[in-house]
């Protein structure tokens, strides 16, 4: 899959589009938006997965690629006791901060700007980890600083295979390593990258939903370890 997608190039013009800052509503809550940050209003996967993602209540969730934070803030909002968000894009951990105060949650949920897991404390470990993956593999590499782009597409699956590699020694024993995926995506390299991992894929939940390019096959997979 590369940057023609036609759903995938739609998206991007619908998210270009936003360029002030605004606020959306997503669940029955109002929520911050800042320019160049993926908003989660535009596709149906945000609500699918706000119900279908597991809140580990009294215990610790961690979510990749964080954004705009809503999954963050519902996971503190749901009663875990800890929320932990990275964000490799500043503007989207701003995005996560402002929506963490806004729903009052700003003492649980903990967020750090790096690349994946790299800007967690050494030794911190989760009861669940989730990532709505950038699943749509492609060629082209990201243009400098362009964090939307990155949000949404993944040169190589290199990010990926960051995932996979890393979140073994994130999980607590009886962990979950969870991953937000589509039809848009590449499921055989992921499943080539998991198992090299020492992963394998299954699809907790799924469902086909209405889209204007087509249909797209949503799914939440859950990696178990070998």
């Amino acid at each position: 899959m590369s940057t023609s997608s036609p759903a995938a190039s739609s998206l991007v013009e619908r998210h270009r589009a936003v360029d002030s800052p605004t606020t959306f509503r997503l669940l029955d809550l109002e929520w911050d938006l800042l320019p160049g940050v993926f908003a989660p209003h535009l596709t149906q996967s945000a609500a699918l997965y706000a119900e279908w993602v597991p809140y580990p209540v009294g215990g610790s969730f961690c979510e990749i690629g964080s954004g705009t934070g809503y999954l963050s803030v519902l996971a503190a909002r749901h009663g875990c006791a800890s929320v932990t968000a990275t964000d490799i894009s500043a503007v989207a951990v701003d995005n996560t901060r402002r929506n963490a105060a806004r729903h009052g949650v700003a003492d649980r949920v903990t967020v750090h700007q790096g690349d994946l897991f790299a800007p967690i404390p050494a030794g911190e470990r989760f009861d669940v980890i989730f990532w709505n993956s950038n699943f749509v593999d492609t060629d082209e590499p990201a243009p400098d600083g362009d964090h939307l782009h990155q949000a949404l597409f993944d040169q190589g699956y290199r990010a990926h295979e960051g995932y996979l590699a890393g979140a073994r020694d994130r999980l607590h024993p009886g962990g979950q390593l969870l991953l937000g995926f589509t039809d848009l995506g590449n499921a055989d390299r992921l499943a080539e990258l998991a198992d090299r991992h020492g992963w394998r894929v299954r699809v907790q939940r799924a469902v086909r939903c209405a889209a204007p390019q087509g249909d797209l096959h949503y799914q939440l997979l859950r990696l178990e370890s070998d």
